[in-house]
């Protein structure tokens, strides 16, 4: 809005004064108003009469008509200079078009408004080729067409000429490095921004990648470790049970090796292992059950409600909880029983995993207590919640819901 309140001060400016001048000097050729007279009058003398006072115009009055032409010129010229940042090549050529009708007695009625929209064209124009091609035209427009010689500038103006350029170059210039210098503090908040997002983007991966290996890491390897230690334990007493043992020590490292092919596979760019089996989920829970049953845990698996479809999301997730909740079981409750609820209702889905307590094995002192809060965190991903508490009568509860109203 200040560009376009100083563009249109400017025209009014630059109209006021040339129209002035077309309206008082001399622009009709009657007397030269930009050369002085080649020798200077004679000292009067007192017999002389006093001389007349200098007339601007010829005595006999100017052409009206003449005059008219000139206003229509100064006009067509300057009022354009209003709109000379929004059409700045258009107002270019209108003023050089008023240019190349100047009369040659009075290039100034053209010349500060070819000067202006010059200027603009250049600084405003997005036609670079077609601005740099209209120069040569103005200045042929503004002299050599019409053969008039430029203005000169009055000495009292000079100082006026240079200062003002001067002042708009250091204000263009301050600008210049103001801006620069906002442009720069942005690219560096962005850069800081889009690297937190990342930084954020990569927690986030790893925490995924954490619980993914610690679910199928932790379940299998203690799986493992319990029916190898039982293998050790009776081979020499009950090699057929020791052999047993082994076998589900290998099915268990199968099982691993499969869902770790698969974490793999999420986390490959190319697609290659698109085809791996997919996440397990509430359908594989008697597979899950039977592997722990070999560890030695009496497990019974119950199913409440309407089977229905779960999404994808809350299907893993109900089945780590169950897969954590009984590898805790087997690490810290040896011999004990175990029971699997799985609810399905309306509004969520409910699952529950008890166990009757027991002595912890071996293996119970590598745990950290990460599994808890991974399956915490899945939860939070799907509103749901998690509740852990140890029974009165004795043993562990793990009881976790999942709005599917929401889903």
């Amino acid at each position: 809005m200040r560009n376009w309140v100083f563009d249109v001060l400017l025209a009014g400016f630059v109209t006021v004064t040339v129209v002035y001048y077309a309206l008082t000097g001399n622009i009709d050729g009657s007397r030269p108003d930009t050369l002085p007279d080649p020798l200077p009058p004679p000292p009067p003398t007192a017999a002389d009469p006093p001389p007349d006072p200098p007339l601007l115009v010829p005595a006999d009055g100017p052409d009206l008509g003449y005059l008219l032409f000139a206003v229509a010129l100064v006009l067509s010229a300057s009022i354009p200079l209003a709109w000379r940042r929004r059409y700045p090549l258009g107002v270019l050529w209108v003023v050089i078009i008023a240019a190349a009708l100047t009369p040659e007695a009075a290039p100034r009625l053209t010349f500060y408004a070819c000067v202006i929209a010059a200027y603009s064209a250049a600084a405003y124009s997005p036609y670079r080729v077609a601005t740099l091609v209209s120069m040569p035209v103005m200045v042929l427009a503004a002299g050599s067409l019409t053969g008039a010689e430029l203005p000169t500038v009055p000495n009292q103006y000079v100082p006026l000429f240079i200062l003002v350029p001067l002042t708009v170059a250091a204000n263009g210039l301050r600008t210049w490095r103001q801006r620069t210098d906002d442009g720069r503090a942005q690219v560096e908040a962005l850069e800081r921004e889009q690297a937190e997002a990342v930084r954020r983007a990569t927690e986030l991966e790893r925490a995924r990648i954490a619980r993914e290996l610690h679910d199928v890491v932790t379940h299998n390897v203690s799986m493992m470790v319990i029916q190898a230690g039982a293998a050790r334990k009776i081979m020499d007493r009950k090699p057929e049970r020791a052999r047993e043992a082994l076998l589900a020590v290998e099915s268990g490292g199968r099982a691993a090796m499969t869902e770790l092919r698969h974490v793999m596979g999420l986390l490959s760019m190319d697609g290659e292992d698109a085809g791996l089996a997919p996440q397990p989920g509430l359908d594989q829970l008697d597979e899950l059950v039977a592997r722990v049953r070999d560890a030695g845990v009496t497990v019974q698996l119950t199913v409440n409600g309407q089977v229905r479809p779960v999404p994808s999301g809350v299907d893993l997730t109900a089945y780590r909880v169950v897969q954590e909740a009984l590898t805790n079981t087997v690490k810290h409750a040896a011999g004990t029983d175990a029971t699997v609820t799985i609810a399905y209702t309306p509004d969520e889905l409910g699952v529950e995993v008890t166990d009757t307590g027991g002595p912890p094995t071996a293996s119970a002192a590598t745990g950290n207590g990460r599994g808890l809060i991974g399956l915490r965190e899945r939860l939070a991903l799907y509103g749901g919640h998690l509740d852990t508490t140890r029974r009165p009568t004795g043993g562990y509860r793990v009881k976790a819901r999942i709005p599917l109203e929401t889903i």
